[in-house]
Parts: C-alpha cells; sequence; structure tokens
C-alpha cells in the first residue's frame, strides 16, 4: 500500500529528538519537514542524517533575501540532500529564479525543486503587513509568479487550494495548517482537516503538533494516514 502524503514537521530543539521521532514515524509518513528551529540549532547537517532513512526531507527555511544570496543558500541546502526547500514567493521572480538554479546545482543531479510560500497560514489578514487584496487574491498574483519562476510547488492553505490550481495546475500544492478534527487550532489561523485538504487538490500535507505531540505518534500518524489513503480511494 502508497504512504499517506504526510510531511511530519519534526518542530523540536534537538537533533535526538528529530531522529527519535523519524525513526519511529518513517513507516507511516511521505517524508519530514526541518523547520527554522532545527536549522538553527543542529544545523544541516540534520538533512543528510535523517535522508539515511529513505525519506524525502522537506527544509522549510522560507528564504527571503536578494537573489544572490538566496541562490547560494539554496544552494547549500542542495548540497546536504534537500528535496525541497521553500522561499517567499513575495521575494519576486529573479529571487526564485535564484532559488532554483542554486538548489539545481548543489543537489547534483538529485531530484530536488522550490517551493514558494504564498501566504502564512497564520495571517488572515494581510491590511497589518500593507496589503490591501484579499487573501485569495495574493495567493492567485504570487501563485502566478511562483510559476513564472520554475518552482516545483507552492505552499498555501487549504482554502486556497483551489485558487493555486487555477492559475497554475502542473505545480504539486504543498498545505500546512493541517488539523484532525478535535485537535487544537494552536498558532494556525487558516486550518483544515486533512481529509478536507485532499478533497479540494492537496498534494501533501504538512501535519507537526497533531502527530509529533500525541502520546504514541507513531500510531497518531498510522491512523491519520489510513483515514487520508481511505477517503482517496483506489485511484486516489
Amino acid at each position: 500500500m502508497s504512504r499517506p502524503p504526510i510531511l511530519v514537521a519534526l518542530d523540536t530543539p534537538t537533533a535526538g529528538e528529530a531522529r527519535g521521532l523519524a525513526t519511529s514515524l518513517a513507516p507511516h509518513v511521505t517524508g519530514f519537514k526541518i523547520g527554522l528551529e532545527l536549522l538553527m540549532g543542529p544545523g544541516p547537517s540534520l538533512i543528510a542524517e535523517l535522508r539515511e532513512l529513505g525519506r524525502p526531507i522537506f527544509v522549510d527555511a522560507k528564504l527571503h533575501d536578494i537573489p544572490n544570496t538566496v541562490e547560494a543558500a539554496a544552494r547549500q541546502l542542495g548540497s546536504v540532500g534537500a528535496r525541497w526547500v521553500t522561499v517567499h514567493a513575495a521575494g519576486g521572480r529573479a529571487m526564485m529564479d535564484a532559488a532554483v538554479t542554486g538548489l539545481a546545482e548543489g543537489a547534483e543531479g538529485e531530484q530536488a525543486g522550490i517551493l514558494a510560500v504564498t501566504v502564512l497560514t497564520s495571517l488572515d489578514d494581510l491590511t497589518e503587513i500593507g496589503v490591501g487584496d484579499m487573501i485569495a487574491e495574493q495567493v492567485r498574483r504570487l501563485t502566478g509568479l511562483a510559476a513564472s519562476a520554475g518552482v516545483e510547488g507552492v505552499v498555501c492553505s487549504a482554502r486556497e487550494i483551489g485558487v493555486c490550481r487555477a492559475v497554475a495546475p502542473d505545480l504539486l500544492r504543498v498545505v500546512p495548517g493541517i488539523r484532525p478534527g478535535g485537535v487544537e487550532h494552536h498558532d494556525q489561523a487558516r486550518v483544515a482537516t486533512p481529509e478536507a485538504a485532499i478533497d479540494e487538490g492537496a498534494d501533501l500535507l504538512v501535519i507537526g503538533r497533531a502527530i509529533t505531540l500525541a502520546p504514541d505518534p507513531a500510531e497518531a500518524a498510522a491512523r491519520i494516514g489510513q483515514t487520508i489513503l481511505e477517503g482517496r480511494g483506489p485511484g486516489g
């Protein structure tokens, strides 16, 4: 049976905790996300270490700087085995172009792709950051920009999956802010259940605390994954 499209967010402070979780969860999920907490702690060497489990590593670095700096950072992450690296689409096409180039050079022929973050799932109002558009319109604009830069996919909330599909149907859609029924939203504003996100057209789901903070993370991952696979049906 195929594995459910879950990338587990290993948002832990130490490499040991991340390794322990990843080892127990590897049979039940597609891959793992390493975010800023681990990147700023154990560092990029953990990427190569976790790759030994045979699962792709999604590095949620959210790069956003001048093109030359982003290109160099993406190259470094590609060289240690990142399968996906995020950049902020708001950084512009030249920056995303540079990220695509840098990651490909660092990966040296290994499969690797840039994911463009549209609007963070923790935001539900853009006016405080000086953007007058509705979130859906901002996602539409940034998705189109990302597609023109040759990224592999976009990161969006479940609410904007349809927008991304309409603008760039060939881009991978990676969706954070996933909360199974009855689980707290924590700091996420635009959330959805795994089943709802898959029904809308998500390709990969980023799930963290609903799995990692469960009394038995492996059991939680297996249960959520089974629900997703059953909902997809044999042709899903």
